[in-house]
This record gives C-alpha cells, sequence and structure tokens, in this order.
C-alpha cells in the first residue's frame, strides 16, 4: 500500500477547500481513515450509523456551503449512505463519498462484507469514479491524482452534488502512516484548478427577454427552494419595489424578508372559485430555486398555465414542475435579476393592477390565520405557529417532513428583522434524516438550531444523537402525536380498515426516553419558549404530547375557517 500517496491525496482534498470528513468505523477503510485524521487540516468526526453519518454530513456541507468527504467500509455500509446521497443530488449538496472495497477479483466470490459497489448510487451522483488497486506504476499515482481532483471539481460545478470514489485495498489494512501528515504539506501535490466561467446573457437574447417582459402585463414570480443568498435577497428586494411583479413561494424559498411576499399560496388556492383562478393566472411565469411544498400552487399553475413559462438558473437538469416551460435560462438568479433591474423597463399599465390581486388574498389569510388561532387548545398545530413566533434572531429553523413542514408552511414567517433561515429536507422528501441533517449544522457553526419534527421522523433517526459530541446549540421540538397523521388527513388512506396498522403506524414511544438516555435537557412543553431556546451544555428536547383525532379536527376546521369567505 502507497501510504504517501494517500497522504497526498487527502492533503489534495484540503487544498481544494474540504474542511470536514465525515467517518464510520470499519476496517477495509483504515487506510482512508488513518491518512484523513492524521491530517489536521480537516475536522474529522465518526458515527457509528452510516445513514444518520450521511445526513449529517449533508446538514455540514449545506451549512458551510463547502464539500464535505465520507467515508466508509465496504459492504452494505456503502447502501446505508444512499437516502442521502439521494437527497443531496436533489437538493444539489456537494458530498465527496469514499467508500473502500475488495479487490475486484474477490466481488462476486462469497467473500465476507463484500457487494457490488461500481455504480452504487445509480443516477444519484454526478459521476462514479475508482481509484486503481496497484500503484506500482507512476501512471497509476498520476491516475488517483486526477480522479480526486476532477470530483471534488465536478460536485462544485453547475449543478453542485454528491460524487462517489470507490477504492478498493489489499490486505495488510493497517499500514504505518506518519504520524502525523503535517509533515506531507509542504509536499508538492498536483491541484487541478476549477476554473468556473459565469454564464451570461448576449446582448440581442437579453434584448428579446426586454421586449417580452415591457408588453406583457401578468408576470408572476414564484421562487422555489432556496438557500440564503445576500446578493439575491437585495436583488428580489429591488425587484419588488421596481417593478411590483407579484412574488410567490414557500416557506422554504426563504424570501420572508421581503413585506409583501405571497408564502401562503398553499392555503388560499384551496378552494377559489374559476374566477379567481383565472384573475390570478399569469401571462408570463418565471420560477428560480428548486422544489415546492405548496401542492395547491403547483395544481394552479398546472391547470391555469403561463403562456410563457422562463425557468432561471445553472442547472443541467431543468423540470417541467408546472408543465408549460417554454425556456431555461442558464444563468444564475442574482445576474438575471441585477440585469433587469439595471434596465429601468418603463413600467406597464397593469402590473400594479395583477399584483394587487395576489396581495389581497396573501393579506386577508395572514389576518384570517391570526384570527383562528385566538381559539384556544388548537394542539400541535397552534404550538408549530408559536414556536416559530419565538423564534430568536439569527438561528437555523430545520421542518421535519410530513405535517411538520406543512405546518409551517401555513402558518409562515412574516418578521422580516431575525435573520431567520428555513432548511427541511425536500430533494427526496423523506422523514429518514431529518435529525441528522440538523445535527450537522449544529456541529458546524455556533448558530442556534431548532428542528421542529413529528414523532416517526425523530425515532426513526434517533440514532442521529448517538455520537460523543457535544451539541449546545440544538434544540429539539417533538410533535409526539403517536402516529403518521398525514396518513388521517390526506385523501385515500384515511378511510381504509387498514389505516390504522398499516399506513398510520401507532406507536408508544415517549421522548422523555431518548432525552434520558443520551442525557439531554427535556421539558413536557408547559415552560416558557423564550428562556427554552436558550443555550445549555447539550441538546434540548420538548415534547408536545397530543391525540390524533383532536390534531385532525383542528387542521380541518383551520381549512374550513380560511376558506369561510375569504
Amino acid at each position: 500500500m502507497n501510504t504517501d500517496l494517500l497522504t497526498n491525496l487527502t492533503e489534495l482534498c484540503a487544498r481544494k477547500g474540504v474542511n470536514d470528513a465525515i467517518i464510520c468505523p470499519g476496517s477495509r477503510s483504515a487506510p482512508l481513515t488513518i491518512s484523513f485524521t492524521r491530517n489536521k487540516k480537516i475536522k474529522c468526526r465518526t458515527f457509528s450509523d452510516e445513514r444518520s453519518a450521511a445526513f449529517i454530513a449533508l446538514g455540514i456541507a449545506q451549512q458551510t456551503k463547502k464539500p464535505v468527504v465520507l467515508i466508509c467500509t465496504s459492504g452494505s455500509a456503502a447502501y446505508n449512505f444512499a437516502p442521502a446521497i439521494a437527497e443531496a443530488f436533489f437538493q444539489q449538496i456537494p458530498l465527496i463519498v469514499l467508500t473502500a472495497d475488495r479487490p475486484t477479483e474477490w466481488i462476486d466470490q462469497l467473500d465476507g462484507q463484500t457487494i457490488r459497489q461500481k455504480e452504487l448510487y445509480g443516477n444519484h451522483i454526478k459521476k462514479y469514479f475508482e481509484l486503481p488497486l496497484d500503484y506500482s506504476h507512476p501512471d497509476a499515482e498520476w491516475y488517483a491524482n486526477r480522479i480526486v481532483n476532477e470530483a471534488i471539481n465536478l460536485s462544485l460545478i453547475g449543478s453542485k452534488g454528491p460524487v462517489h470514489i470507490n477504492a478498493p485495498f489489499r490486505e495488510p489494512l493497517y499500514p504505518t502512516f506518519p504520524t502525523s501528515n503535517d509533515s506531507n504539506s509542504n509536499n508538492e501535490v498536483r491541484i487541478i484548478e476549477n476554473q468556473i466561467r459565469d454564464l451570461s446573457l448576449s446582448d440581442k437574447d437579453f434584448k428579446s427577454i426586454i421586449q417580452y417582459l415591457s408588453s406583457t402585463k401578468k408576470i408572476l414570480v414564484v421562487a422555489g427552494q432556496n438557500e440564503p443568498d445576500a446578493e439575491l435577497r437585495e436583488n428580489i428586494n429591488q425587484l419588488n419595489e421596481s417593478y411590483h411583479w407579484p412574488i410567490a413561494g414557500d416557506i422554504l424559498s426563504n424570501l420572508h424578508f421581503i413585506s409583501d411576499f405571497c408564502g401562503h399560496t398553499d392555503t388560499f388556492l384551496a378552494q377559489r372559485s374559476e374566477t379567481e383562478k383565472e384573475s390570478l393566472q399569469p401571462d408570463l411565469l418565471i420560477t428560480f430555486g428548486k422544489s415546492l411544498i405548496s401542492k395547491n400552487l403547483k395544481l394552479f399553475l398546472r391547470k391555469y398555465k403561463a403562456k410563457e413559462h422562463w425557468h432561471i438558473g445553472e442547472s443541467d437538469n431543468v423540470a417541467d414542475t408546472f408543465q408549460s416551460l417554454t425556456k431555461s435560462i442558464r444563468v444564475k438568479p442574482t445576474y438575471f435579476f441585477q440585469r433587469i433591474i439595471n434596465e429601468k423597463i418603463i413600467i406597464h399599465s397593469f402590473w400594479k393592477e395583477y399584483k394587487k390581486h395576489w396581495d389581497t388574498f396573501e393579506t386577508t389569510t395572514l389576518k384570517k390565520i391570526d384570527t383562528f388561532f385566538q381559539i384556544k387548545n388548537n394542539g400541535e398545530f397552534e404550538l408549530v405557529k408559536k414556536v416559530i413566533e419565538s423564534l430568536p434572531a439569527n438561528c437555523n429553523l430545520h421542518l421535519a417532513n410530513s405535517m411538520t413542514v406543512r405546518y409551517a408552511n401555513h402558518i409562515g414567517i412574516t418578521d422580516t428583522k431575525k435573520n431567520i433561515t428555513v432548511y427541511s429536507n425536500r430533494g427526496t422528501s423523506g422523514i429518514d434524516g431529518c435529525s441528522s441533517t440538523a445535527v450537522g449544522h449544529a456541529l458546524s457553526s455556533e448558530t442556534l438550531n431548532i428542528l421542529i419534527t413529528g414523532d416517526l421522523a425523530f425515532f426513526y433517526d434517533r440514532n442521529a444523537f448517538w455520537h460523543n459530541y457535544q451539541l449546545p446549540n440544538l434544540v429539539v421540538i417533538v410533535l409526539n402525536n403517536h402516529g403518521g397523521i398525514i396518513f388521517n388527513l390526506i385523501d385515500g388512506p384515511a378511510g381504509l380498515p387498514e389505516a390504522d396498522e398499516f399506513f398510520i403506524t401507532k406507536q408508544n414511544l415517549k421522548a422523555k426516553s431518548v432525552a434520558t438516555e443520551f442525557g439531554f435537557s427535556y421539558s413536557d412543553g408547559s415552560g416558557n419558549l423564550t428562556e427554552f431556546f436558550k443555550k445549555d451544555s447539550n441538546v434540548k428536547i420538548l415534547e408536545y404530547e397530543s391525540s390524533q383525532s383532536t390534531n385532525k379536527k383542528v387542521f380541518e376546521e383551520f381549512k374550513a375557517y380560511i376558506n369561510q369567505n375569504l
């Protein structure tokens, strides 16, 4: 085994901006583990559950906006990375996945801890790479260096995302490395630069865009899931002030800093009349960002199609979510919106009138939401509202999937001064790594992270807390209604005789037991939320227990109340 080569490959990762590595224990991966842990430029942490570890890596990469290395041994360990890798792929988060493997000749020979790891993650990675088994020839060293350079570069080009490097090793697996790899930090390590060229529009193309905008009466901007971006924030604010185009989206668009942002479309579009929906139908739809939570907004835009739909973004894969896509403009949204702002388009006489239609529904809905929650005993839905209203400034709000993210989306965030960033695993929308992703964020910054999660998501991902790291900046709010309430609400499963056993998954567990087991602070929700959000020595868990029947009734009453005379 060429330990100098492994040391140099680890150093290469460090020099290309990798600051964090998540390592799962195992023998076949020992050469990688030793090499990374002895490089003091990379912060290495270890987690025993590969599925949880991968989501933690995703959370770190999302928080730091840098690629994170993820290491495991051979066999099923690598398969357990798959859910987080798929999530990272669809959320466009860079992960460098290093899986140790048996030598090629031992694949399919009934040897222990051996599976077919080539192309293991299918189409949910940007590219698969395999390191050579034999490094005796100088070309092998050159090839290995080239692979790692290319993999890291690729993870950051265009649509960011995960890459997979499979690394076969022969025994012995515990070679002698230098005590510290710092001695190799001055070695000459070949770095292939990732020269990223910003995509732009020609003057001719931009002129045609401006001409179309100037002559179009009803322009609607819809934002999908977005991470905070100071430049984009400024662009959207200026766009909003200059042109009076309605801007709609979800809580995950992180556009709640806009005073008249239409963030409650899922709430007010549900029961609108045909006449009302026709008044909201856009001539031009401009979209940016990733997926939407709002089913009602998606259904509205599919039925009341825009004549033109432009999607703005650098992604290689442009989805036709609303079945109306006419133009994919491959530039950064910040570039596109800034050029439009600089152009100072003459305002169309109808723009303010069209925006007024959207603003009226949004304003009326906000008032009705506030009035509804003045009624007492609104169950876990009301708790989510109280949590959002009590959020301290400069924090991350994490929303688990199923009802939690839907509750929060109906409530929304309207405070523009608190600098709250919202995250949720809506790439694949699974419950499997919600807690682990929040843990990754908490590990990689001092920002306070508040996770609101349902009981099934919480217990499913309890190994997120099975490690030796203190997390004084993580608060977990568990909505424990002892089952999957969403299956009591959506059409189909709620009326089936099999619902209780096979869909709702009733359970009698309590988060208090998890808090006791891990030595976390615990509250039953009866205390002051503001006090509870203060940092402690470790994780804090607040558990709110309630009945599914009460929560179902409240949510149905909420929808009926909002739709009444809106």
